[in-house]
């Protein structure tokens, strides 16, 4: 069934663009309505399968966008990941529904190699979160480089779900598009790049600290929500046609990375390890290309630890690790710095906001535009609440 998608009205919730970093939210609590979370995933899988997804594949793309919204991540729930797979996936090719991952011969018992072969990314996602976890109870530590692979959403998801386990992880891709310009450069040749990195710290501080961010200093969603605001952008964010520093929306041709230079090195070790891994050219990736002989998909790499392998076993006063991480924890959050905030904290608020109120929130415009797939899709539509 060939699905119009509604155009997503989603700037106004400070969403990011195809692969940015999310801007800050404008919007309170009290802007946003709930839905029931399994009247949402019926309807997001639905929409999935639609599109020739198998069950699996249906439903942790589904569970990828319900936890983000979950934990208030506005930039990455199902509105944004059924976009990205009718714009890049499953309509063009560049997402195959039902694709299987080959495991790739290996000669480091720790460290696999897949062929994702387009499979969605999501489901890719959390099958090397499992199959690493495997490996680190064995080893110690693990890691899982992916080839050929689709857009994974959130990456801030996998990694918080591995800590929630109990385990360290780490994960880069590289992104759908080239929209970044490298430090001292004028055209795009590089993804907003994420890292996320998943930290079990939940024992010290009641929830995993979780560091998930892109590597522009804004994202094109934002630069196209200035543009309907009237507003500038905030210096060094992004250049013109001719390379050249601007703060106009209507002139951007390209975003910078954050924090110049070292942000830049940040934002090129994804593509190094992309094209270590099998990916090629960031400027033709996520486009058509005649050349046959090229590729055009993304890259994937995760990395986790079991927490046992980093452990010295001598800590300070007779600690145990996780006590003698709360001490450093409390430490660093002390003298005076009880306003700072580590990173999930956040998002940890989120859910626990989302969960006492039995369910995900979303704006009525976002319900809308959900409402108008339902329609398409001949399911139950949403009633926010």
């Amino acid at each position: 069934m060939a699905l119009k998608f509604p155009s997503l009205a989603l700037a106004e919730n400070g969403v990011e663009g195809l692969d940015g970093a999310p801007t800050q939210p404008t919007k309170t609590m009290s802007d946003f309505l709930t839905v029931s979370r399994e009247a949402h995933d019926a309807l997001v899988i639905a929409a999935y399968q639609s599109r020739g997804y198998n069950d699996e594949e249906a439903v942790l793309g589904t569970k990828l966008a319900a936890e983000a919204a979950r934990h208030g991540i506005r930039t990455h729930h199902a509105l944004k990941a059924l976009h990205l797979d009718h714009l890049f996936g499953s309509a063009i090719g560049g997402c195959v529904p039902g694709a299987e991952i080959e495991v790739l011969p290996s000669r480091f018992p720790a460290s696999e190699i897949w062929n994702a072969n387009k499979k969605l990314g999501q489901a890719v996602a959390y099958r090397a979160i499992d199959r690493a976890i495997e490996l680190a109870d064995q080893y110690g530590i693990a890691q899982i480089a992916v080839d050929n692979a689709f857009h994974y959403l959130w990456g801030g998801g996998y990694v918080m779900e591995a800590a929630e386990r109990g385990y360290f992880a780490y994960t880069n891709c590289t992104s759908t598009l080239a929209e970044v310009v490298p430090f001292g450069g004028k055209f795009p040749t590089l993804g907003t790049n994420p890292h996320s990195w998943g930290i079990p710290s939940q024992g010290a501080n009641g929830f995993p600290i979780v560091m998930d961010w892109a590597t522009s200093t804004v994202a094109m969603g934002r630069v196209q929500a200035l543009k309907r605001e009237g507003k500038q952008l905030p210096p060094g964010a992004a250049v013109d046609k001719n390379g050249q520093p601007t703060t106009d929306p209507n002139e951007v041709a390209a975003l910078l990375p954050f924090g110049g230079h070292k942000g830049y090195g940040m934002c090129l070790l994804n593509e190094i390890f992309g094209g270590l891994i099998g990916g090629s050219l960031p400027t033709i990736r996520g486009r058509e290309n005649a050349d046959k002989s090229e590729k055009t998909t993304m890259a994937f790499y995760f990395h986790v630890i079991h927490p046992d392998a980093i452990s010295g076993g001598h800590f300070a006063k007779g600690r145990s690790q996780i006590e003698n991480l709360k001490a450093v924890l409390d430490d660093i959050l002390g003298h005076g710095n009880e306003n700072a905030m580590l990173p999930g904290q956040i998002e940890a608020n989120a859910r626990k906001a989302s969960d006492a109120a039995g369910g995900l929130h979303f704006s009525p415009a976002e319900i809308a535009e959900f409402n108008e797939l339902a329609r398409e899709l001949g399911v139950a539509e949403l009633v926010g609440k």
